[in-house]
């Protein structure tokens, strides 16, 4: 259980909620032991009728009707408290589950973007939904069916040892048999639960890609493939889950055979005592129906460590994203700033992937209100440098300057706070269009998300739709064509009236017309906006003050367009060309 040891906050902080539901749960196992002795009375008292000639009949009637009387109100008094219990320490499971979940789903939020590189979105799915769902059972019923055996064991044991010691020794003579087994089917139960839930993560990644690509999946006409792989997956899973059942299997009739051998040595030397005059007859039957009570407890015991087990598993999981540390976070004493200029000092770049350098000493300087072409070939460094402005990552080497000020020592959230971004492939949430621009600003008005999708060039596409801005969109924008999600991503950006504006190669699905009206829009209402545009067309970069191209991770060429157009270089190919 040393994975389980980090929700031991969870347990202090729900701790008077637990000892309540400790305090009801000892109280209705109180109440529940009263039946037996009674009933063991009862017996007793007839079975002193029946063999005293002078016993009398009316007082042994008045005896077991009090008996009966005491026996109804103690089964309603231990009904009442287990409700209560319940109430108690199964609420406090789903309570636990939900900070739990809140915890994850922060956590995610934390880390850098290189963690979502590195790992697929059905995995962290599932352990946020599965795993959790899993640690929650040993919060609720696993802890619940723990502290309701304990507490009954000790009850009945501690008044069989005062009624019969020798018996009572006889009876649980079977429980280090079953301690030995528990321990045994544990071991394996928490090995095969591990591996199910590898497999859970491997199914769910997989579904979860196959959706998301649906669309290219039926254009290929691979949907028999698909299917044979996510066959083997599930056939896979299904052998796991199977080995896992067969451990488990072993649990409940494993404990019923123990109960019965108890019951066996019960009746076989309570009887001989019996016979003997030993012990009354109540008191046999009292021992019988004290061992049958400990049936369902002893059986959960079984269940219980299969749960915690699984518990086990599923938290090791999870604990493995909770002990990440996210590489990008803010400085403990933030710098604050007060101009955009936007600056790259020696910066050099290589993924963690240890691939050849993305950046190679990348010098500029940008001031603050004005705007800066970026072309390239594909794979020159382009959205690398957007990314290492808005933080996304950080340099391998070198100094990235905002204002004046590196980015390393901003307010991570300040610093995004002032960065309007629209990404080279736009994401569009399943929502109305008018809550997807909202999405950059959720104080807008609807004139001011008007004005946004007009700049954006996108606003007649959305007047078109019979719902307008109440349109819904399918997951990720299918609905829309790739034009129309850039100008959404555009009004998104605008919307949020940054410092600086970063638009990575977000006009390539426009044509030059709206091109040109975006890019006329942009020049009227960014006049105190940094701006940085990545682009393959000329037209996109003539009017910006300053021109880089990138060539392999380098600066090829910085200037103007009328200077650079007059250079022998990529840019005046490029310009030859689209003419």
């Amino acid at each position: 259980m040393r994975s389980l040891q980090y929700l031991n906050k969870y347990l202090y902080k729900y701790r008077i909620r637990l000892v309540l539901g400790m305090f009801f749960t000892i109280a209705a196992k109180v109440f529940a032991v009263v039946a037996p002795s009674l009933v063991g009375d009862s017996i007793t008292q007839i079975n002193q009728y029946l063999t005293d000639p002078s016993a009398d009949l009316e007082n042994t009637k008045q005896i077991l009707i009090k008996n009966i009387g005491f026996i109804i109100g103690a089964a309603i008094l231990a009904g009442g408290f287990t409700f209560i219990m319940r109430q108690t320490i199964i609420n406090v499971s789903r309570f636990i589950e939900f900070d739990l979940k809140n915890e994850i789903y922060q956590h995610y939020q934390k880390l850098s973007l290189g963690f979502y590189k590195n790992n697929r979105t059905g995995d962290l799915m599932n352990r946020i939904s599965e795993d959790v769902s899993k640690v929650r059972m040993y919060f609720g019923p696993a802890l619940m069916y723990s502290i309701n055996t304990i507490s009954l064991f000790i009850i009945v044991i501690s008044y069989m040892v005062s009624v019969a010691p020798m018996l009572t020794l006889y009876a649980l003579a079977p429980l280090p048999l079953l301690s030995l087994a528990i321990y045994q089917l544990s071991r394996s139960i928490h090995k095969r639960s591990t591996i199910v839930q590898e497999y859970l993560s491997k199914l769910s990644a997989f579904a979860q890609e196959m959706f998301s690509g649906i669309g290219v999946i039926k254009a290929t006409a691979i949907e028999s493939t698909v299917n044979e792989q996510m066959g083997t997956l599930a056939e896979g899973s299904m052998s796991k889950n199977m080995s896992l059942v067969h451990v488990q299997a072993w649990f409940f009739p494993l404990m019923i055979l123990l109960i019965g051998l108890s019951n066996v040595l019960v009746i076989f030397i309570g009887g001989k005592q019996f016979i003997n005059g030993e012990i009354d007859l109540g008191t046999l039957a009292e021992f019988i129906i004290y061992i049958n009570m400990l049936t369902w407890p002893v059986a959960t015991v079984g269940w219980v460590t299969s749960i915690i087990q699984q518990a086990e598993a599923s938290q090791k999981r999870i604990n493995e994203f909770l002990g990440q540390e996210p590489e990008i976070v803010s400085p403990k004493k933030a710098l604050p700033t007060h101009s955009f200029s936007i600056e790259f000092q020696d910066v050099c770049f290589t993924y963690g992937d240890g691939r050849e350098e993305a950046l190679k000493n990348i010098n500029f300087r940008l001031e603050s209100g004005k705007t800066l072409a970026v072309l390239g070939r594909t794979g020159g460094g382009k959205t690398t440098m957007i990314n290492l402005i808005t933080r996304m990552f950080d340099p391998s080497s070198g100094i990235v300057r905002v204002g004046g000020v590196d980015v390393k020592k901003l307010d991570l959230s300040a610093l995004r706070g002032y960065i309007g971004c629209v990404p080279q492939e736009a994401f569009l949430f399943s929502d109305t269009l008018e809550n997807n621009i909202k999405f950059g600003n959720a104080e807008a008005t609807q004139s001011e998300i008007e004005e946004a999708a007009k700049n954006a060039a996108v606003h007649d596409s959305i007047m078109d739709f019979s719902m307008g801005y109440q349109t819904r969109v399918g997951e990720r924008g299918v609905s829309l064509s790739g034009g129309q999600k850039q100008r959404m991503s555009i009004a998104r950006a605008l919307i949020k009236k940054p410092k600086i504006l970063l638009l990575d190669d977000s006009l390539s699905a426009v044509d030059t017309q709206t091109e040109e009206l975006i890019l006329n829009n942009l020049e009227n209402i960014t006049n105190d906006i940094t701006m940085i545009v990545v682009c393959h067309r000329i037209s996109s970069a003539k009017n910006a003050d300053y021109i880089l191209v990138l060539n392999e991770g380098k600066v090829d060429q910085f200037g103007t367009h009328k200077t650079l157009i007059k250079e022998p270089g990529h840019y005046a190919d490029l310009h030859q060309k689209q003419l």
